[in-house]
């Protein structure tokens, strides 16, 4: 019996230094699920954003899809150095009077936030650049036969800061009227 008290003795203290152990190792743990969460909450409004975007774009695009050949074009209105420095921006340009029925797809830029008409489906501010470039492809192949086409980029990004987030081209002739 001596002989256990005096064992029980030389540990005092012992599990004082196992419950901090415990406690440093489930604090690491812990640590780690709320990086994890955080992690997830990022890519949820990343991913939020580009379909936002992506949705803005299509719905663009489709504004030139409803009109006709001739009626393709934007205003000539000022832009700025965000707007020149993109690489659909080059080329030939195709400007003018604007004569589509609906407004937007008259203006180069545009900035779409909470107070827009239609507001932003997020609330979040997104600018939305178009660009229409002419060229003539060569008469081979099956797409085309050597007339001249419009290409309508638009691209959207986050207004501040700025980034890209969705980008897409089509491209139309003289048939759709």
């Amino acid at each position: 019996m001596n002989r256990l008290l005096l064992r029980l003795r030389t540990e005092e203290g012992f599990g004082l230094v196992e419950l901090l152990i415990s406690l440093v190792v489930l604090n690491v743990g812990i640590l780690a699920i709320v990086a994890g969460f955080n992690g997830g909450s990022l890519a949820l409004l990343r991913a939020s954003e580009t379909s936002t975007a992506a949705a803005l774009g299509d719905k663009q695009v489709e504004l030139y899809r409803a009109i006709t050949y001739a009626a393709i074009s934007l205003n000539t209105t000022a832009v700025d150095g965000t707007y020149t420095g993109d690489a659909a921006y080059p080329g030939t340009r195709v400007t003018g009077t604007c004569t589509a029925p609906v407004a937007a797809a008259c203006i180069p830029t545009q900035t779409i936030d909470s107070s827009s008409t239609p507001p932003s489906p997020d609330g979040r501010s997104y600018r939305i650049d178009t660009y229409i470039t002419t060229h003539t492809p060569p008469a081979w192949g099956t797409y085309s036969d050597g007339r001249p086409l419009k290409r309508v980029t638009v691209v959207v990004r986050r207004s501040s800061p700025l980034k890209t987030l969705f980008r897409v081209s089509s491209n139309f002739d003289q048939s759709t009227g």
